[in-house]
C-alpha cells in the first residue's frame, strides 16, 4: 500500500477526481461544471479534500458544506482498489474536524439506500438514520438514507 496524503482539493485536481467520480458513480456522477462550481465556493462555505498516493494518483475525495450551525457531507468517495484501507475514515474525520472548527453543531448526509458499506462507515462514526429521500439519486431513482450526527462529541470513530 502506498503512503497517503490528504490535502485541499484544487481546480488542478478536477481531471483525477472526475475520472474517479465517473468510475464510481457512472450516470449519477457529478459533472466538471458542478464540481468546479463547488470549488469556487471554497473556503467560504465549502471544504474539499483529496487523498493521493505518493505518485500523485487521487484515490479518494470528500466535500463539506458548512453554513451556520449545520454541516453537510456533500460527497465522499474512495477508489474501489483502496476500499478497506481506512481512507474513507480519514476523509470523514477531516470533514468532521473542519465542521467543528467552523462552529457547526450537527452534520447531515445522504447515502444511497443500497450502499451498505458506506452506511456502516457512517454508523461507526456516530451517524444515525433520520429519514429517507425517495428517488433522490437520478437517473436511477435510488432512495437516499438521510443521516445525522451531533458535533458536540469529539470527531473520532467508535
Amino acid at each position: 500500500m502506498s503512503p497517503l496524503r490528504l490535502r485541499a482539493m484544487t481546480p488542478g485536481d478536477l481531471d483525477g477526481v472526475l475520472t474517479l467520480e465517473l468510475a464510481l458513480f457512472g450516470a449519477e456522477a457529478w459533472s466538471r461544471e458542478m464540481l468546479a462550481g463547488e470549488l469556487s465556493q471554497q473556503p467560504a462555505s465549502r471544504y474539499y479534500l483529496v487523498a493521493e498516493d505518493d505518485d500523485g494518483a487521487i484515490v479518494g475525495y470528500a466535500g463539506l458544506l458548512a453554513a451556520g450551525d449545520q454541516a453537510d457531507v456533500l460527497t465522499l468517495a474512495v477508489a474501489t482498489i483502496r476500499w478497506g484501507q481506512g481512507i474513507g475514515s480519514e476523509l470523514l474525520a477531516m470533514l468532521l474536524a473542519e465542521a467543528v472548527r467552523r462552529g457547526c453543531r450537527e452534520m447531515f448526509l445522504e447515502v444511497r439506500a443500497d450502499n451498505v458499506r458506506a452506511q456502516r462507515l457512517y454508523r461507526r462514526w456516530g451517524f444515525t438514520e433520520i429519514g429517507i429521500r425517495h428517488g433522490y439519486y437520478q437517473p436511477s431513482g435510488t432512495d437516499a438514507v438521510v443521516m445525522r450526527r451531533g458535533l458536540a462529541e469529539p470527531p473520532s470513530s467508535a
